[in-house]
C-alpha cells in the first residue's frame, strides 16, 4: 500500500531531490598529455596519494618497495594499452563442471621486453611482469659521474633482438642522460617500439629526452619543475636505489664499510704491520 505524504513533507522531499542533483564539476581524464601526444602524465588521485607515501622521508624501505610496486602497476596498465592482441581458441568450463564450451580468447601479439635500469629499476619489474607475464627481462646498469655523465657498467641484452616492444623502467628521470643513453642502446639493438616508464621526471629532463628521442612513448606519474646543480630532481624522492634496498650512506670515516684500497693510510700500514 502506497504511503501518503502530508503537505508538510512535500518541501522536505523537494529539498532532498535538489540535493541529489549531479555535480556540475567536470571529471578530468586520468592521463593528460600537455607535453605532446607521446607523453602521458597521470592525474589519478590514488596515484597522487601513493606518490606522497613514496616521497615521504618517514617511509621505510619495505613500504617504499610496496608503494613503488603499486604505482608501477597503475602506470604500466596505462602504458601497455597500445599493445595489440590476436584471437586464440580457448575452452570455458560449463557450470556442470564436466562440459567445456568453445570460445575465442585474445593473446598479446607483440613480444615484450622489460629493461630495468640498475639498481632502482628493479623495484618496478615484478609489477610489470604481473601485467605482461611472458615478457623477457634484460638488465642495463648505468651510473652517473659527478660531472653528470652517464656511464654503462652492465648490459645483458642478447646479441639478437627478438622483441617488438621494450619498456624501460626507471623511477626517476632527472637530467635524462641515463634514459637517453639507454634508449639509444635499445635502438641500436633493433627494438622498433620503445616506451619509457617512470614515476617522476624533471621538466628539463623530460624536454631533453623528447629532444633526443621524439618518437619514444613516455608514461610518468608526476613532473617536478626543479632540477638542482647536482642534477637531482626537486623535491623528487631521494636516491631511489638506496631507499629501495635500505642502503646506508658510506662516509669517509666508516672505514669498515670501505674497500681496503679506499681506507685512510695509517702508521701501522705504512710500516707493514
Amino acid at each position: 500500500m502506497e504511503e501518503k505524504k502530508t503537505d508538510d513533507e512535500v518541501p522536505c522531499v523537494a529539498a532532498a531531490a535538489a540535493a541529489l542533483k549531479p555535480s556540475p564539476a567536470k571529471v578530468e581524464p586520468n592521463f593528460t598529455a600537455p607535453y605532446g601526444p607521446n607523453v602521458h602524465v597521470s592525474k589519478h588521485p590514488v596515484l597522487a596519494h601513493k606518490l606522497s607515501i613514496l616521497r615521504s622521508s618517514s617511509t621505510s624501505p619495505s613500504s617504499f618497495r610496496a608503494a613503488l610496486r603499486e604505482i608501477t602497476f597503475h602506470l604500466g596498465y596505462e602504458a601497455t594499452a597500445t599493445l595489440t592482441t590476436r584471437d586464440i581458441p580457448i575452452t570455458v568450463p560449463a557450470t556442470n563442471h564436466t562440459d567445456h564450451i568453445d570460445a575465442i580468447g585474445q593473446k598479446v601479439k607483440e613480444k615484450v621486453a622489460l629493461i630495468p635500469i640498475l639498481r632502482s629499476g628493479l623495484g618496478m619489474v615484478d609489477s610489470m611482469l604481473e601485467l605482461v607475464e611472458n615478457a623477457t627481462v634484460h638488465h642495463i646498469g648505468m651510473y652517473r659521474t659527478k660531472s653528470l655523465v652517464s656511464v654503462q657498467y652492465y648490459n645483458r641484452l642478447p646479441k639478437v633482438c627478438d622483441v617488438n616492444v621494450a619498456y624501460v623502467l626507471d623511477p626517476l628521470i632527472a637530467t635524462s642522460n641515463t634514459i637517453i643513453s639507454v634508449v639509444g642502446i635499445l635502438k641500436k639493438w633493433g627494438v622498433s617500439e620503445i616506451h619509457v616508464l617512470s614515476v617522476i621526471a624533471s621538466k628539463k629532463g623530460l624536454s631533453e629526452l623528447l629532444k633526443h628521442h621524439p618518437d619514444v612513448q613516455i608514461t610518468i606519474g608526476r613532473v617536478d619543475e626543479e632540477l638542482n646543480a647536482e642534477g637531482d630532481v626537486m623535491p623528487g624522492l631521494g636516491d631511489a636505489g638506496d631507499r629501495l634496498f635500505g642502503t646506508p650512506i658510506i662516509h669517509d670515516d666508516d672505514e669498515e664499510l670501505l674497500h681496503p684500497s679506499k681506507r685512510k693510510r695509517t702508521m701501522s700500514t705504512d710500516i707493514g704491520n
